[in-house]
């Protein structure tokens, strides 16, 4: 499941314990056979300056680009 949240095979790997990547491997195979690779839904927002910028990272938006000076972010459905 927490890789369903975050899609950072690393991540899991620490919090499992695991020494190497081929081991967490087995669970994220079942993440991806329980849901399907097409659920990339996300909420978007844009952030006019910092202040909006740092509210949405701290409730979980990931940044991923400037647009005409503005920041979007986006988090998982």
């Amino acid at each position: 499941m927490e890789y369903h949240k975050t899609h950072d095979p690393d991540y899991v790997r620490r919090l499992l314990g695991h020494r190497s990547l081929m081991s967490t491997q087995i669970y994220i195979n079942m993440e991806r056979a329980i849901f399907s690779e097409n659920d990339q839904e996300f909420h978007v927002k844009v952030a006019e300056n910092l202040d909006e910028a740092c509210k949405l990272l701290a409730v979980g938006f990931e940044f991923v680009t400037d647009l005409e000076g503005k920041k979007l972010f986006r988090k998982r459905k």
